[in-house]
């Protein structure tokens, strides 16, 4: 018997039953690891491929911003608009509410002479 199972009161056959399970072990913490790996690999390709997806799609969808000025009110207003068939979209706050309010404010003009 050596002397270090000696000291630890442990018996040969024990040590080697236990170098086999640390081993097995080790072994099955590695192909965790490899797998884990793997599965990083794969979701990363997922990503990048959803990823270019959606710039495929944000590429149609891509806008600009105009700021117009309404003469009437004197006030600015937004324009999304499509650059390549410079077509609006959307209006924020709508044009033709703006119309409205400036023609209402006008017909108020007429009934009131001062604004207060």
């Amino acid at each position: 018997m050596k002397l270090e199972n000696a000291l630890t009161g442990t018996h040969p056959l024990q040590n080697e039953e236990f170098n086999r399970q640390m081993a097995a072990a080790k072994d099955k913490v590695a192909e965790k690891k490899t797998a884990l790996h793997d599965k990083e690999v794969i979701n990363t390709d997922k990503v990048r491929t959803v990823v270019e997806k959606l710039n495929e799609f944000t590429e149609t969808l891509r806008t600009d911003l105009k700021f117009e000025y309404h003469e009437k009110l004197n006030e600015y207003y937004v324009t999304v608009v499509n650059p390549l068939t410079d077509e609006v979209i959307k209006e924020i706050p709508p044009k033709n509410m703006l119309d409205m309010y400036a023609a209402m404010a006008e017909f108020m003009g007429i009934l009131v002479d001062e604004k207060i």
